[in-house]
């Protein structure tokens, strides 16, 4: 089911580069310029005709007949009423150790003493509004309100507003235990909206939202992950909004020499293989022992579990298979060169292990240290870069809804001591306008 790729000396293979080691290693196939094309229209019909547009989306990709898209206060109370009592458990407490992390990743102002009489603070400033996106689609995500509200307020953004697919099946309301996330979050600004027209909407807002709800004011940022329409159309709408990053389908890449439990493995493979047919799934390791135990592992376990066709679509595609390397040392270089959304250590000496990675949107350390638990309970942030952009990308945090602003301030004096070299660099650079402005001061 796994396919191997073997980047063993031994099999011949000479010792790549990391950009060679990115061409070969397994990856899911990503086209958003292909997908760009499509909500191009769907944007553009937003941005024009405002809540008709939106309408007709909805009733096209949703199949969802309405006439407005703000939830009412009373279905989102409603929800939190009729939640499970277990869920509404795991929630509080995934809730909980959310914002123990998060809280803690507040920044705080800095100022430095230049020169006497000159300061620059820099400040830290929450952005004004923004608009978190929840999937909907093969699964349901109440754990993705978590992860978007809680940085989101721990950063101290005053105003957030929460999309998510209108279901069929619930009414042409999102998912209730959805809705009765943002309750216990005590979000009630929540819209019955998906894909592109979602984003469409965060970016321009909406005079009318129907249903006498009012207008829909626009973000300045939009957050969270979706399909590949939703990052189309982040892409496209980029510079009129914020975005945090185009995420990609979830991928999971597992780091693991012969102490590794074979069982653990498969099932971790499996745990994300199970979120779409194009989620990835590869080990990396040295051990043919492993990786043979691992196979068979995946064969019995992925037919024991409920979601079989997608998970062997999923592991059966170009995207997973299984690494052969030399060593541990080659290891990590494939690891690094392939910087995955998260990636397990299953190793002896795990932390120190982990301690020598580079690229990786979360690292879980050890055998008890699962990607699921990061999905739901660890109180890391599951909203992490896809695709190899852990190379130059963080998962969403606090400092995702936070400005940086320099702040300024000189005497008189201190701006006469350095007068001369500002009029000197602006002269260099044939500015000479940016010296008078200092001189005019001093005539």
């Amino acid at each position: 089911m796994l396919t191997r790729i073997d980047l063993r000396s031994s099999a011949g293979a000479p010792r790549r580069s990391a950009a060679e080691l990115r061409g070969v290693l397994p990856r899911a196939a990503l086209d958003v310029d292909a997908a760009l094309a499509q909500v191009r229209p769907v944007v553009e019909a937003v941005h024009s005709e405002g809540l008709p547009a939106v309408l007709a989306a909805t009733a096209r990709f949703d199949g969802v007949e309405s006439t407005g898209v703000r939830v009412p206060v009373e279905a989102i109370a409603a929800a939190e009423a009729g939640l499970d009592p277990n869920v509404r458990a795991a929630l509080a407490e995934a809730i909980r150790r959310a914002r123990l992390v998060h809280d803690d990743q507040r920044r705080v102002d800095v100022t430095t003493r230049v020169v006497p009489g000159g300061t620059v603070t820099e400040r830290f400033v929450p952005v004004g509004r923004v608009g978190l996106y929840v999937p909907g689609g093969l699964a349901v995500y109440p754990s993705s309100v978590v992860m978007n509200v809680v940085p989101a307020q721990a950063a101290g953004v005053p105003s957030l507003a929460v999309a998510s697919p209108p279901q069929k099946e619930f009414g042409g309301l999102p998912h209730p235990t959805i809705l009765a996330a943002c309750a216990l979050l005590g979000v009630d600004e929540v819209y019955a909206v998906g894909g592109a027209q979602a984003v469409a909407v965060f970016a321009y807002g909406l005079a009318d939202a129907g249903d006498g709800a009012g207008p829909v004011e626009p973000v300045d940022l939009v957050t969270g992950p979706g399909n590949i329409f939703v990052t189309a159309a982040k892409r496209l709408l980029r510079g009129v909004i914020g975005i945090d990053s185009e995420a990609g389908t979830t991928e999971i890449a597992v780091l693991a020499d012969d102490t590794a439990d074979p069982v653990h493995v498969a099932a971790d493979l499996i745990s994300q293989a199970e979120h779409d047919p194009a989620a990835a799934s590869v080990l990396v390791t040295a051990s043919t022992a492993l990786a043979g135990a691992v196979e068979a592992e995946v064969v019995r376990q992925v037919a024991l579990t409920k979601h079989v066709e997608r998970v062997q679509t999923a592991l059966s595609g170009p995207q997973s298979g299984i690494v052969l390397v030399d060593d541990l040392d080659a290891g990590l270089r494939v690891v690094d060169a392939y910087a995955a959304e998260h990636l397990e250590i299953q190793t002896a000496g795990a932390r120190e292990v982990a301690a020598r990675v580079r690229n990786a949107g979360a690292i879980f350390v050890g055998a008890w240290s699962p990607v699921s638990l990061g999905d739901y309970c660890a109180g890391s942030n599951h909203v992490l870069p896809t695709g190899g952009c852990a190379r130059h990308s963080s998962g969403l945090s606090v400092q995702t809804f936070l400005k940086g602003v320099h702040v300024i301030e000189y005497t008189e004096d201190a701006l006469r001591d350095v007068a001369s070299f500002v009029t000197t660099l602006a002269d260099a650079e044939d500015l000479p306008a940016h010296g008078a402005a200092v001189k005019a001061r001093f005539r």
